[in-house]
């Protein structure tokens, strides 16, 4: 009930956003709520404190696992990483699936390489065949923000 009452608040004030530069009138929260796809990700990002930081100058790359992935996580994790006193650590595993810039998928074609996330642990990206993040694949990539980039990937990659 809650998730649904934030997302319909979350939504509202989306819709009374005014347009921002670059032709994209949506931040990467915002794209994440419209997209529709993501209510997960977004719940989690609100239980972690990270609203205002992704909805910030940025810019920033986020690999945002879709509810499917979070789904595919085993049963309760979700639950127990939303709860007050694992802020900590679910902090560290939204921060791991940014990466400070915007990198844009025919920037790293072809090639495979150590990012540095936001929470500071290395992830590999391999642009060879595809694109991957840490063996998650990159669904849809290249969906543009205000302040970055949102690439789509199928699992939740997890800081080593």
């Amino acid at each position: 009930m809650l998730r649904r009452t934030f997302l319909s608040i979350t939504t509202a004030a989306l819709l009374a956003t005014p347009a921002m530069a670059d032709n994209h009138s949506m931040d990467i929260v915002d794209t994440a709520v419209g997209a529709g796809s993501f209510t997960t990700l977004v719940a989690a990002v609100e239980a972690a404190g990270l609203v205002d930081t992704l909805k910030g100058e940025g810019p920033f790359t986020v690999f945002a696992p879709t509810d499917d992935a979070f789904a595919a996580l085993p049963e309760g994790t979700v639950e127990t990483l939303l709860m007050p006193e694992n802020k900590d650590q679910l902090t560290a595993i939204l921060t791991y699936h940014v990466v400070p810039g915007k990198v844009m998928s025919g920037d790293i074609a072809g090639k495979s390489m150590d990012v540095e996330t936001v929470n500071g642990a290395k992830a590999m990206v391999d642009a060879t065949d595809g694109v991957k993040i840490d063996g998650a694949n990159v669904v849809q990539a290249d969906i543009e923000a205000s302040n970055g980039v949102i690439h789509v990937i199928d699992a939740v990659i997890m800081p080593k």
